[in-house]
């Protein structure tokens, strides 16, 4: 394995995923009310969502640090990586991207190359596949750099939320401001796009929201990957209904959303990711 593959814990990749494939996870940091940092540092996404159930904090999340990446890259140098691919969340969202760049620097006898994917949650994850997936393919790491750059442009995130206070509060809201004040009678759709989570459009209900997203899904095109991701949602397997019977001829990852992403989104969303056949 000449190329080893980095992403964060914003990815929301499954860590049993992550294994198959090779991909080491540098966690960011998550504080909630009066629970202990440490306890949430490597707490599962069910975990997490039964602790915020009871709790009125908002969770907050901070970067990794510079070394926290550093010692990934050094961890892959030591399994016999001669360089690194790193996928971070959008540089737009997070200071991740730059401790990323800063961690590169740090590292020693080990080259890095790291790719903003300028999306998050799964889509994040879906660029680190593509990244694994190259990786075995070459040994340039400029090369599978520049391939994993362009495969990030291909990715697609879009979801459907409960409420945008989460979002309001964290600072993260972008066009999607121009939904308060209407959220008692619409249901926001939201996406990444250029980086930041924008409108996307407005839905009169939460049913018409997932059938929304369920024929956007569908009106994309031939998919080269798929995953829905979703913040606690009790009507989750409604939604990977309506993707069943679009007949989209390929399988989803369905996942939890992670404390990363979900302290922003708020229970209840509901987030689909794709990637395009390039």
């Amino acid at each position: 394995m000449p190329i080893g593959v980095v992403t964060d814990s914003a990815s929301d990749l499954p860590a049993a995923l992550a294994a198959e494939h090779g991909i080491v996870i540098v966690p960011l940091s998550v504080r909630m009310g009066e629970i202990p940092e440490s306890e949430l540092r490597d707490i599962t996404p069910e975990r997490f969502w039964e602790l915020e159930r009871g709790t009125d904090s908002l969770a907050e999340t901070a970067a990794p640090s510079p070394g926290d990446f550093a010692g990934a890259y050094e961890l892959l140098r030591d399994r016999g990586c001669t360089g690194v691919l790193c996928v971070t969340i959008s540089s737009q969202l997070s200071a991740t991207y730059q401790a990323a760049l800063a961690g590169s620097a740090a590292a020693t006898g080990i080259e890095v190359k790291v790719v903003d994917s300028f999306t998050a949650t799964m889509g994040e994850g879906i660029v680190a596949l593509e990244a694994a997936e190259v990786a075995a393919t070459t040994d340039d790491l400029g090369l599978a750099a520049e391939r994993v750059r362009v495969a990030a442009g291909d990715v697609t995130v879009i979801g459907t939320l409960d409420t945008l206070e989460n979002l309001r509060r964290g600072g993260r809201i972008g066009t999607a401001q121009a939904f308060i004040g209407s959220m008692l009678s619409i249901k926001p759709v939201v996406e990444v796009r250029d980086g930041r989570v924008e409108a996307e459009s407005r839905q009169r209900t939460r049913a018409r929201s997932l059938r929304y997203l369920a024929d956007k899904v569908a009106a994309a095109g031939p998919l080269k990957r798929l995953s829905v991701v979703h913040a606690a949602a009790d009507d989750i397997a409604e939604f990977t209904g309506l993707l069943e019977a679009r007949r989209l001829g390929l399988e989803p990852i369905v996942t939890p959303m992670g404390p990363v992403i979900g302290a922003h989104t708020g229970r209840g969303t509901i987030g689909v990711c794709w990637q395009r056949h390039g």
